[in-house]
């Protein structure tokens, strides 16, 4: 039996605890709520139709940011498109391939990489992509944006992808393998319907963290005042656009910036709740 001096000693303990952690959490929170408003009070007070339907201003002149949207989402699907499909083969390699005595030492190099590009600051990534790509070509390009936007997807991709695949029960491997199926049959048509949700919703969360990134691009597609679809030319994007024109000292601009910032934030935040609502829906479809 425990002492009553124990016991209270255990539960102040416990509640100072508890107090820190909810500390902690406003702590946390109140900074993430007023970075928030701030972004929202600014950005709305922005918002105007000129801001979809014209080009970026030169300075002391109106304007809009049609082309910076175009721009960074061309950028953002080609990233998506290129990191994406290597990030679920990869996932699919770690997942189902690399436990096997000819793959184990294939697998751990994989698995070590990607966990250094999934923390390697973006403009490291940045960097090696001017190297590889603009230093080669010898001009800033959309092309080599989406280069360094795909190695930002890639680890996040392979990793939702490895650990979605191995939470499908291992009966439906065996009873699909019992059957004479195939294995890659098995993976297309058995493992990847059941782990397609958690596959969309890392997808998803990586298309969320690129649209915002900054870093890589300044050092890959730099930006561009007019409208072009071309991607071996520069482009104009939201984030080095905000960026140049919060840097600025022309108030137009400024208001650019926080408008540019607000429609970034709000198109974060819908993505993350409908990657939320598909991890939620599948949840409830198993359960």
């Amino acid at each position: 039996m425990v002492a009553p001096s124990l016991y209270t000693l255990r539960r102040a303990k416990n509640l100072a605890a508890q107090a820190l952690a909810v500390l902690a959490t406003v702590f946390g929170l109140f900074w993430l709520v007023w970075i928030m408003w701030t972004t929202l009070s600014n950005g709305i007070a922005s918002l105007n139709l000129d801001l979809f339907t014209r080009m970026t201003p030169p300075p002391g002149s109106e304007g809009g940011l049609l082309n910076a949207f175009v721009g960074s989402a061309i950028m953002s699907l080609l990233g998506i498109a290129i990191g994406a499909p290597v990030g679920v083969l990869a996932g699919t390699f770690l997942s189902e391939y690399a436990n096997r005595s000819w793959a184990r030492p294939l697998g751990e190099t994989v698995r070590f990489v990607n966990d250094i590009l999934l923390s390697a600051p973006s403009i490291v990534l940045g960097l090696f992509v001017y190297t590889l790509v603009v230093a080669q070509m010898g001009h800033f390009s959309a092309l080599a944006g989406a280069i360094a936007l795909a190695f930002i997807v890639l680890p996040v991709v392979v990793r939702t992808t490895d650990e979605m695949l191995q939470l499908v029960p291992a009966q439906m491997r065996e009873a699909a393998l019992s059957l004479g199926v195939p294995q890659w049959k098995v993976t297309v048509q058995v493992l990847y319907r059941s782990a397609m949700p958690g596959i969309v919703t890392g997808i998803l969360l990586a298309l969320a963290r690129i649209c915002g990134e900054t870093a890589p691009l300044l050092f890959t597609a730099l930006n561009n005042q007019y409208w072009t679809t071309d991607i071996l030319a520069p482009m104009a994007n939201v984030p080095v656009v905000i960026f140049q024109y919060a840097m600025s000292p022309y108030e137009g601009w400024h208001s650019l910036a926080w408008a540019g910032a607000f429609i970034l934030t709000l198109f974060v935040l819908l993505t993350s709740l409908v990657a939320r609502a598909i991890v939620s829906r599948n949840r409830v479809g198993h359960d």
